[in-house]
């Protein structure tokens, strides 16, 4: 088998390869680049399952970043079993054919508990006083010391937030050669999430971004140079393309003035109810899955989105198997946003009832994903004073509330989960083995073939 390396770069597409990428730029002409046609939605997890099982949301199930638990009556994102994938995976089918084949998954979700002969992925350790401690899963499970031994606690707060910076990536590329030198795997799978950030904070304004491209690129060329040396064959590729945007649409707000939506009140604040609620959207990014709990209520929640500005179509029970999203995760309507449009979670209409966690980072209890995290309160005078204070209550073993995070959703300029208008601001595929692809573009079902056969099984 031909030992080989995947370098997932999160954002990565053919419009930001240039003048700030100039190694990646150089490997990349030395070898063949097609474009992804990426799967919908263009999300983090639901491209994973479908790179690493090529499969369609249908099949494997992950139809967003997180969905509506109907027996529990619960939203949840960014679960982190393995089980949640309803079809066979890549290096399950790699060891079919070749028993000897091992594999290492770096940070690419859905990476606990799964087959995979080696993991490393974040997991915080939640204490009962309310702390979140930086922390990883690994498989093996003694590695989860040693690694953090050597390379230092893991950047969980460099990983998401508003202190996000190419640290994280650094981290996760440095224990990626810790993992090769302690195992040789014959498949190494690494995720690199820096340009997330920035893309979603500023658009593609390579401007605005020139110093984090500079600072994926080194690390890319870092990694490509060391695992070449160690006679791997490299793969560079990317989930999805962000783009610009500039109108934050409300769904949930939207269905609870139109009396379909409704909340709880705890302390003075609302909580979604979505188990009480005739209608609810769970958002991620440029799609949304709407909830109808009842039946008789879908032409007319299907009718308000679609007369909802910045709603490009809704899906119903007859559309969404040509979309490949009629899975009984997926929601009785599907929303897609416009090119320049997102969909926040907001379902408050006064911020004054907003609920704790809304000036938080707490990928957890909001029911749907938040890019406003990645922002501070620009309201706040002394931003550092206030984050330090904080951080004091917390060495005093005091609860605290890191209530930093503003609720404005016009700070974001990029978004993705829609297909692009463009080959240019989509995902991409990258390798020295130009005879394993074709001229044209490939499909997103495609690249577990194109990994397998680059381990010439």
């Amino acid at each position: 088998m031909r030992k080989t390396v995947v370098l997932n770069v999160v954002g990565l597409t053919p419009s930001l390869l240039g003048k700030h990428t100039p190694l990646l730029s150089s490997w990349a002409t030395r070898g063949k680049s097609v474009p992804i046609s990426p799967v919908l939605p263009a999300v983090t997890c639901s491209v994973q399952a479908t790179y690493l099982t090529g499969k369609m949301p249908t099949e494997h199930g992950i139809v967003s970043n997180g969905w509506y638990f109907r027996d529990e009556c619960e939203i949840k994102f960014w679960r982190q079993s393995n089980k949640l994938i309803q079809a066979p995976l890549l290096w399950d089918m790699a060891r079919e054919k070749n028993p000897s084949f091992t594999c290492a998954n770096l940070f690419w979700w859905y990476n606990m508990y799964s087959t995979v002969d080696y993991a490393v992925t974040p997991r915080p350790m939640y204490p009962a006083d309310g702390r979140k401690i930086p922390d990883i899963y690994t498989q093996p499970q003694e590695w989860r010391i040693h690694l953090q031994t050597e390379l230092g606690q893991f950047p969980l707060f460099n990983f998401w937030g508003p202190n996000t910076s190419i640290r994280c990536s650094q981290w996760i590329a440095d224990s990626a050669k810790w993992v090769e030198e302690q195992s040789n795997p014959t498949l190494t799978l690494i995720y690199l999430p820096h340009l997330d950030y920035c893309l979603q904070k500023f658009g593609p304004d390579q401007n605005l971004i020139a110093k984090d491209l500079l600072e994926i690129d080194t690390l890319c060329g870092d990694l490509i140079a060391y695992y070449e040396n160690r006679g791997a064959q490299v793969i560079v590729l990317s989930e999805y393309g962000i783009t610009s945007v500039s109108q934050p649409i409300h769904l949930n707000r939207m269905l609870r003035e139109n009396g379909l939506l409704s909340v709880r009140e705890e302390l003075g604040r609302e909580l979604l109810d979505p188990g009480a609620s005739k209608a609810f959207a769970v958002a991620d990014h440029q799609i949304a899955h709407v909830y109808v709990n009842d039946p008789f209520y879908i032409p007319k929640v299907r009718s308000l989105l679609e007369e909802t500005e910045g709603v490009a179509r809704v899906l119903d029970d007859t559309e969404k198997p040509s979309y490949h999203l009629d899975h009984p995760r997926s929601g009785e309507l599907v929303a897609i946003a416009q090119p320049n449009a997102w969909f926040t979670y907001y379902y408050w209409l006064d911020d004054r009832r907003a609920p704790d966690f809304a000036r938080t980072v707490d990928i957890h209890r909001k029911p749907g994903y938040d890019p406003v995290e990645l922002f501070l309160d620009p309201t706040i005078t002394f931003p550092k004073l206030k984050i330090g204070l904080k951080l004091l209550k917390k060495q005093l073993g005091f609860r605290y509330l890191m209530d930093v995070i503003p609720i404005e959703a016009s700070l974001v300029r990029g978004s993705h989960g829609c297909v692009p208008n463009s080959d240019e601001d989509g995902p991409l595929f990258i390798t020295g083995l130009t005879h394993l692809l074709p001229d044209q573009p490939i499909q997103a079902v495609d690249v577990c073939q194109l990994i397998l056969e680059h381990l010439n099984v």
